[in-house]
């Protein structure tokens, strides 16, 4: 009999255990997807920053410079799904100026603010802005 009451005294643990654990469980199951967005977009805006360098660093002026970082870096984006709700690239053409014979080198910057607003987390913004910038060298000896 006193195995009886023990049991009756337990009877609806599992389920306030349940009410306290699944919220908790899918609260940390929705932080891991936010820090695993947040790191591929990480790594997007990386990649498209260093072929926005390069993409420049291999043009032949300044304005075509400018325009082959800007594509390259939309390019590259868009194929790696990085879903930016607002995107800004700069391309830092001065290399250009720098006399033949001397190192010069091209510098992207990619800005790219991450759509986060379907994840429902508390204290998560809609988005967040991640920025990288990549540098490529421009051939020293060619003609400017």
């Amino acid at each position: 009999m006193s195995c009886r009451r023990h049991l009756d005294r337990e009877r609806g643990s599992a389920v306030i255990e349940a009410v306290i654990g699944v919220p908790a469980f899918m609260l940390f199951v929705a932080l891991i997807v936010f820090a695993g967005r947040v790191a591929i977009a990480h790594q997007g805006v990386q990649s498209a920053a260093a072929d926005a360098a390069r993409s420049a660093s291999i043009a032949r002026t300044q304005g075509a410079a400018q325009t082959e970082g800007n594509t390259a870096a939309a390019t590259s984006l868009a194929n790696q799904h990085v879903n930016c709700v607002t995107t800004t690239v700069s391309v830092d053409t001065s290399g250009f100026a720098s006399p033949v014979g001397t190192p010069a080198k091209i510098s992207a910057t990619v800005t790219c603010d991450v759509n986060l607003s379907d994840l429902s987390l508390p204290g998560v913004p809609g988005s967040k802005a991640i920025t990288a910038t990549m540098s490529s060298p421009l051939d020293t000896y060619r003609e400017r």
